[in-house]
């Protein structure tokens, strides 16, 4: 493998100083910024198999160098644990040699996966003979920040390569030493097959001061994905002058209707409350209705798996012998747990679960259990978030769930991407017009 000069893209930007000045950041950010859109230019003009080949190369080393990897995987962890980090955010940043494998797996999918780039969106011949197509093309170059989840470094890399752009990530502290292996592991996997090894970048070196600066960095960063809690979420909204997709934590409901079979809704939720309980399509709130016949089971087998309930009144007065339950509050309704937590709600019909989420969502997934068509339809209709399902788990809101390879992130706006973000959704259209001398009467 061709050795990279990977220092290039972080801390030879610092100007050997271990406190840049704000000065020095921004000047550094810049030099990335614009390495970047320069890499961008040339992966635009990247055939398919060129980027595929470059996919697969990544994969092929982020299994060869598994144990690198989870060296400095296991010092991130390490430091998290030293320094009172929660057990879900320990869990979401811990790689494991089967997590890895999932990696690679998922950069093998996306190869598999058509190109978006060059796709035509729609097209006509007009009746002055003029010839239309709006293409998929790439967005440029694309900043990520995010915290605590070196898997999305891979993720997000191998989403924008695929689809023909640059990526500056910004992966936070907490994963520092994972981070750097991977994107090192990723520069020196492009340069081998011959695609520009800044077409992936890290600002990590450079701190929140760095995030600052590229979050202003109009004209040299397309668009800017934030990824984590809703503090981060927030500020990066909130303070960028880059336009941003906004991808939303997920205070995520199940409706337990009056129809719900006690089977089918034992599994269900059970799967999306403890399958990863520290993930954003884990549920976070159960809707029971009064009249609900699963509703003792679904309870009782919940708080058996070491599901921590936050009931209501009415809940807690049919909790079933042995199962407790603490006081649900408004702060319980609106929370997202990332944990063994579940907030309990007992509703007399549709319309209340609908007022219930309604007020509390926030537009991530909402799913209803039920053998009643109508019902399903309704929810299907009245809901207004990026992913509406009927008798299955939420865990599945998840691009490589459902066949997308991975996913940037979960929108949770009404623009050209909602819900995951996987290949189409890095891309945006441009007008191709073909004539042949037509002038405008």
């Amino acid at each position: 493998m061709t050795a990279v000069n990977t220092t290039s893209a972080t801390s030879d930007d610092r100007a050997g100083s271990e406190a840049p000045s704000p000065e020095e950041v921004e000047a550094g950010v810049h030099r990335i910024a614009d390495r970047a859109r320069t890499a961008a230019r040339r992966m635009a003009r990247a055939n398919r198999a060129w980027k595929d080949l470059a996919l697969e190369q990544i994969a092929q080393d982020v299994v060869a160098r598994r144990d690198v990897v989870l060296a400095a995987n296991a010092e991130d962890v390490r430091r998290g644990r030293e320094s009172g980090t929660s057990e879900a955010l320990l869990d979401r940043l811990t790689l494991t040699p089967e997590r890895i494998d999932g990696l690679a797996d998922a950069l093998r999918n996306l190869a598999g996966l058509p190109d978006p780039v060059g796709s035509v969106a729609r097209g006509q011949t007009l009746p002055n003979g003029l010839r239309l197509r709006q293409v998929h093309v790439p967005l440029g170059v694309v900043g990520a920040i995010y915290e605590a989840r070196p898997n999305v470094t891979v993720d997000i890399a191998g989403l924008a390569l695929k689809s023909g752009n640059a990526v500056i990530l910004r992966g936070g502290s907490a994963a520092a030493s994972t981070n750097t292996v991977l994107v090192d592991l990723i520069r020196d996997a492009l340069d081998t097959v011959g695609l520009p090894a800044d077409a992936v970048q890290s600002i990590d070196s450079y701190g929140r001061a760095g995030a600052n600066v590229l979050m202003k960095a109009r004209g040299r960063v397309d668009v800017l994905i934030p990824r984590g809690g809703r503090a981060l979420i927030q500020n990066v909204v909130t303070n960028a002058a880059v336009p941003v997709i906004e991808t939303g934590e997920g205070n995520v409901h199940i409706f337990l209707d009056e129809t719900a079979p006690e089977e089918m809704a034992v599994d269900i939720l059970l799967n999306a409350k403890t399958q990863r309980p520290s993930v954003c399509n884990t549920v976070e709130t159960l809707l029971v209705h009064s009249g609900a016949k699963a509703a003792r089971e679904v309870l009782a087998t919940l708080a058996a798996s070491g599901v921590r309930l936050h009931a209501d009144e009415r809940i807690r007065a049919i909790l079933p012998g042995g199962v407790e339950a603490t006081a649900a509050t408004d702060e319980d309704w609106g929370r997202e747990y990332m944990d063994l937590d579940l907030a309990v709600a007992m509703v007399d019909s549709m319309d209340e679960a609908l007022d219930h989420i309604r007020r509390w969502t926030t537009g991530h997934t909402e799913a209803i259990i039920t053998n009643d068509l109508a019902n399903a339809e309704r929810f299907i209709a009245e809901i207004d978030s990026a992913a509406v399902i009927v008798n299955a788990s939420t865990r599945f809101t998840d691009g490589g769930e459902l066949g997308l390879g991975a996913e940037v992130g979960i929108s949770t706006q009404k623009m050209h991407a909602r819900g995951p973000m996987g290949l189409k959704e890095l891309t945006t259209t441009k007008w191709i017009i073909q004539g042949e001398g037509q002038v405008r009467g």
